[in-house]
């Protein structure tokens, strides 16, 4: 009986080798040094503005240098009218120049789109000026607004206008001619964004509703705009930052100026850092950007629903 017993005992399964570790963990060993060159790049400059909002830093100044506390952003709140003003240009700022490269981004993308003789070289006309950068767009548009040689010149030769106008230098027409100015750089972008998102469009979808007596107009409605609400979110999101950090073409075209009328908050923080020196306040001011930036990032995609049902 015994015997038998040992005989059907069946035998024992093989032992399973553990799996190396080294090839799971291979892919996170070949980014550490990008990831960590990146977390170097971008945590240490975020950290050193939070710690200087903190202090009275100006190198001109080494004397006065030391810990603040919150007594940058009391200044900030209660004793700088420029705060209140830059802030309020700068809401202004990219509210218009976001809402009509908007507009003007989606019916050059719509055009685009379309089949006809050239498109491919009137695409790369469109796009091009995304190619370049904001201080030559500057100097370009400053070359044109030029009060001798410039659009002025030949409007006033036609009797439009008069001679030595300059629509950089008054306070009425500055906003304007900067609005343009940005706004044949920042076109390209909305027509990129949504004109790749239009190629994936299925035609079946315009055929059937063709086939339902629905015209241009509801279609766009009813497909175009609902199938770009991910892509127009995400493209006023970005372009909103950007424009609301804009210093380059603002800072190459107008200063500032006339009479600050121009003047971003971005720029009235490189102002006070690289002007006046006070890089401790000009801190402050960063830090209020970065949470002011935050909290509109996170309500508007909040109220967008990104990422939903389109």
């Amino acid at each position: 009986m015994a015997q038998a017993a040992a005989v059907a005992k069946p035998p024992a399964p093989p032992r399973r080798r553990r799996a190396s570790a080294t090839p799971r963990r291979l892919p996170y060993l070949l980014i550490a040094p990008a990831a960590l060159l990146m977390l170097g790049f971008i945590a240490y400059p975020v950290l050193s503005v939070f710690y200087y909002s903190l202090r009275d830093y100006n190198p001109t100044k080494p004397w006065r240098n030391g810990f603040a506390g919150l007594d940058n952003f009391t200044r900030i709140f209660t004793e700088d009218p420029l705060f209140r003003d830059t802030l309020v240009f700068s809401a202004k700022w990219v509210f218009v120049e976001v809402g009509l490269q908007l507009l003007f981004g989606l019916a050059l993308a719509l055009i685009v789109n379309q089949t006809f003789a050239g498109r491919a070289l009137g695409r790369a006309l469109v796009f091009s000026p995304w190619a370049v950068s904001g201080v030559l767009t500057s100097a370009i548009w400053v070359l044109l607004y030029n009060s001798q040689t410039g659009v002025t010149r030949y409007l006033a030769d036609m009797g439009i206008g008069e001679y030595g106008v300059s629509w950089l230098s008054d306070t009425s027409t500055v906003f304007p001619a900067a609005i343009v100015a940005d706004l044949w750089r920042g076109v390209p972008f909305f027509a990129i964004l949504i004109l790749a998102d239009l190629q994936s469009v299925s035609k079946d979808l315009y055929e059937a509703a063709e086939v339902d007596g629905a015209g241009r107009f509801k279609q766009f409605w009813h497909i175009t705009l609902p199938h770009l609400k991910d892509a127009i979110i995400l493209s006023t999101l970005l372009r909103a930052v950007w424009e609301f950090n804009n210093v380059d073409l603002l800072y190459t075209l107008t200063g500032g100026g006339p009479a600050g009328s121009t003047t971003t908050l971005p720029l009235y923080i490189a102002n006070t850092s690289v002007d006046a020196h006070d890089f401790g306040y000009a801190s402050a001011l960063t830090t209020v950007a970065f949470v002011i930036l935050l909290f509109c990032s996170m309500v508007y995609l909040r109220l967008s629903k990104f990422g939903g049902e389109k």
